[in-house]
C-alpha cells in the first residue's frame, strides 16, 4: 500500500485495517506521534490528514491511501513554527507526552481559525493532558497567532 506522509510517498506492507499510528511509528520510524489510549480519546496520536486533525490510533491505514498525512516531524524540523516557539516560551509541557498531539491539534485549529478566541480554543483542544497544562496551552496558542500575523 502506498501512503503520503510528510510529502513523501511510502510503499508499506501492512494490513489495511491496522491503525495509521502503527504504520507511522513502527514501519516508518516517526516516533513523534505517540500511542496512549488506543481509543481516540486522548489525542496523543494526532496527525493531520488533508489539514484536519485526526487521531491516528483509530484511523485505518487503508483510509489514508491517497490522503496527505502530516506528522509532528513536519510541523518544522528546527522548532521554528510559531506554535513550537510559543510552547517553548510559555513552557507548556510538563511531562511532554501529549504535546505532539496538542501541537498538531493547535496547528489545525489556527489554520482554520487564524485568531481563535478562548471558546474556539476550548472546543478544538479536546486532547487530554494528565499534567493539566490547558491554561498554558491556551496562552501559547494565542501567543503563536500573534507571532504569525
Amino acid at each position: 500500500m502506498e501512503i503520503n506522509i510528510n510529502g513523501q510517498q511510502h510503499n508499506i506492507n501492512i494490513d489495511g485495517k491496522t491503525p495509521l499510528l502503527w504504520a507511522i511509528r513502527e514501519i516508518l520510524g516517526l516516533t513523534g506521534t505517540k500511542f496512549a489510549c488506543g481509543i481516540a480519546a486522548c489525542g496523543a496520536c494526532t496527525v493531520h490528514i488533508n489539514g484536519n486533525a485526526v487521531r491516528s490510533c483509530s484511523f485505518p491505514v487503508e483510509a489514508a491511501k491517497g490522503q496527505e498525512i502530516t506528522t509532528i516531524e513536519a510541523l518544522s524540523r528546527d522548532r521554528s513554527h510559531p506554535l513550537q516557539q510559543a510552547w517553548i516560551n510559555v513552557q507548556v509541557p510538563q511531562c511532554g507526552y501529549c504535546q505532539s498531539g496538542m501541537l498538531m491539534t493547535a496547528a489545525a485549529l489556527i489554520k482554520k481559525i487564524p485568531q481563535p478566541n478562548d471558546q474556539q480554543i476550548n472546543e478544538a483542544m479536546t486532547n487530554i493532558c494528565r499534567c493539566g497544562s490547558y491554561h498554558r496551552v491556551r496562552i501559547a496558542i494565542k501567543k503563536a497567532t500573534r507571532q504569525a500575523v
